[in-house]
Parts: structure tokens; sequence; C-alpha cells
């Protein structure tokens, strides 16, 4: 996981500065496309990506893909995926402070510890099985840029999963946190 994390921070990289040479003339407004990483959870073990299209000067709509690297993450967590559309208040173009609304398609692995006593004799007896629901939920945040495409992005969601919640009520509100840094072009 670790050699898939690095080839995909090396590609970002060279892609990026590849697109500053090209995109560098090109004024804000005319930067549609839009790709950021969660600098948070990639310390907290989990690789998030992200990519927005600017729709107009006040909206955007993207996804953001979360996949965990780190084994004490992906013990609970398996993956998420998570369209929204984002509705800006700033005075650059899809910029500033931001209201969300996001879908979130999660896998999360939901395991069951409980005791048996036979014959005198305690055992330990766990199950485990991957759940996987769908969740709505909304956000809001904070989206800087500047003037050459470079962006920093503080975000903030909630939800709720739709189906499958388990008994206990583990599985039931999900949540999005971010501190992103990314380039428009």
């Amino acid at each position: 996981m670790k050699k898939l994390t690095t080839t995909l921070l090396l590609l970002t990289t060279c892609f990026s500065l590849q697109a500053q040479d090209s995109d560098i003339s090109k004024p804000l407004e005319d930067r549609k496309h839009e790709v950021r990483l969660n600098g948070l959870y990639l310390v907290a073990g989990a690789f998030e990506g992200s990519y927005s299209y600017v729709l107009n000067e006040e909206s955007t709509i993207g996804a953001s893909i979360l996949i965990p690297i780190d084994e004490d993450i992906s013990d609970d967590l398996n993956y998420y995926f998570s369209p929204y559309y984002r509705f800006f208040f700033g005075k650059k173009p899809a910029a500033g402070f931001f209201l969300e609304g996001f879908g979130m398609l999660n896998s999360v692995k939901d395991r069951e510890t409980f005791f048996t006593d036979i014959n005198g004799d305690v055992m330990l007896n766990t199950t485990e099985e991957n759940i996987t629901d769908f969740a709505l939920g909304i956000g809001l945040g904070g989206k800087f840029m500047t003037k050459r495409g470079l962006v920093g992005e503080l975000n903030l969601g909630v939800g709720r999963n739709l189906f499958n919640n388990s008994n206990d009520g583990d599985n039931e509100i999900i949540g999005k946190i971010g501190i992103s840094i990314g380039y428009r072009f």
C-alpha cells in the first residue's frame, strides 16, 4: 500500500507541476478542474483524493475517494466514495466559505465480540462482517486560493447512513473532515 500511495503522490505532483507551466497565464475564471489531497487523513493513515469541476462562479461538483493505507485504519474502514455539490459565498470564483451537500458510499468492518460459557469454560467469540451503506449529509468549509491556482481547503461534514445500521448504532452517523491542498487548472 505504501508503494501505491507513493506512486499516486508522485504522479499528482508531476501532473501539478506540468499544469502550472501551461496554466500560469490562464485567469482563475477559466480554470475549471481541481485536484486535492487531504493531508489530515494522510497523516492519520489514509489516502483521500478529490476532484472538483467548477460549474460557475458560485458552485462546483466533485467527488472524493478514501482508501486506508495503515492497518489501524483498515481494521475499521474499508473505503468511501463521496460525490458532492458545493455552493460558495466568496468573492473569487468558486472559493471562500461554502456549504456542501454530499452522498457517501462507505464500507466498514462490523465486529461483534461476546463470551460464551459452556460447561464452566469461558470462550471468546468474535464475528466480523463488512457492511456497505450509503449516507446523505451536509457540510461546510472554506477554500483559499492563490492567483496561480494553488488551493488550500478546510472542511467538516456529517451525515447519516440510510440502510445497514448495526444493532449498536456504531455505523449510523458518518463524518468527513479535511485539511487539503491542491491545484486548480
